[in-house]
């Protein structure tokens, strides 16, 4: 119960960052943001706590890579397949279907600095938990 209560916490603070990132950028969201934001944040939490200390610079573009893979699953099926419109690349350089670009894909790789800590910050609050070193570098 209590691993239970600590992934729906961390989903929900997930998701409730992602929408406040997309909130401020475009001053609106999605409820399939918050899905997709939950979803990251725990994913990117588990890359601190994987048996090696992986470096944050590397944690960083790992994390954007799995948020470039997330947006376009989810994009495939909110824009695509459901015709719901939430979001269009299509005008940026070096878009995949309208639904990823590499513009958005690099800022992720900044704001996955914002998840890790706040991933570490949340875990040791919330939960009491060690936070795992933070090497920079490899």
């Amino acid at each position: 119960m209590i691993k239970t209560n600590k992934i729906l916490l961390l989903f929900t603070a997930g998701g409730l960052i992602y929408g406040g990132i997309e909130i401020i950028h475009r001053g609106f969201t999605h409820i399939s943001m918050f899905i997709v934001g939950g979803i990251c944040f725990l994913l990117i939490g588990t890359l601190g706590y994987s048996k090696r200390n992986i470096p944050v610079t590397v944690r960083m573009i790992i994390s954007a890579v799995m948020i470039t893979v997330l947006e376009l699953l989810s994009g495939l099926i909110v824009n695509v397949w459901l015709n719901l419109n939430v979001w269009d690349y299509s005008n940026e350089p070096f878009n995949f279907m309208g639904q990823i670009c590499l513009h958005a894909s690099a800022i992720w790789v900044f704001l996955s600095f914002v998840g890790v800590y706040a991933d570490s910050f949340a875990r040791k609050r919330m939960f009491g938990e060690k936070i795992t070193a933070m090497r920079i570098l490899p």
